[in-house]
């Protein structure tokens, strides 16, 4: 098997939380929305948030949602093309908190980072692409 990329991640949120999501997703972290139109109108049973070219968030509400805990999730991690210092600054301006800051490695070397939480409780890990470095 030779994996080349991550497709997409699937995350469940509470049956009322779609709102919530399309508010933190596209207006803070600045993800286009798809099929959330179909979503709404009940031709699907769960929307995305375009990452990139080739990545996606599906966003699957979900009668039996269950926060996620440190027993079981911890983070996912996104790649940003823009200095950390201006994610910062965007989450401030918006009062998003930063839970910490690091440096962490990943598949494409360390470089700085933030964690953030989203209104579901999801850590996400906002990285520095290490071509900025």
């Amino acid at each position: 098997m030779n994996v080349i990329a991550i497709d997409h991640v699937n995350i469940r949120i509470p049956i009322s939380g779609a709102d919530q999501a399309l508010e933190f997703y596209s207006n803070v972290l600045g993800f286009e929305p798809e099929q959330y139109d179909e979503f709404k109108n009940g031709t699907r049973t769960l929307f995305s948030f375009r990452l990139g070219e080739k990545n996606v968030l599906h966003i699957r509400p979900s009668a039996d949602f269950k926060s996620p805990s440190n027993t079981n999730y911890d983070h996912f991690a996104l790649i940003v093309d823009i200095p950390i210092s201006d994610v910062k600054k965007h989450l401030s301006d918006l009062d998003i908190p930063i839970l910490r800051e690091g440096n962490p490695l990943g598949a494409t070397g360390r470089g700085p980072a933030v964690y953030v939480t989203d209104p579901f409780g999801y850590i996400i890990e906002i990285k520095q692409s290490s071509k900025l470095s």
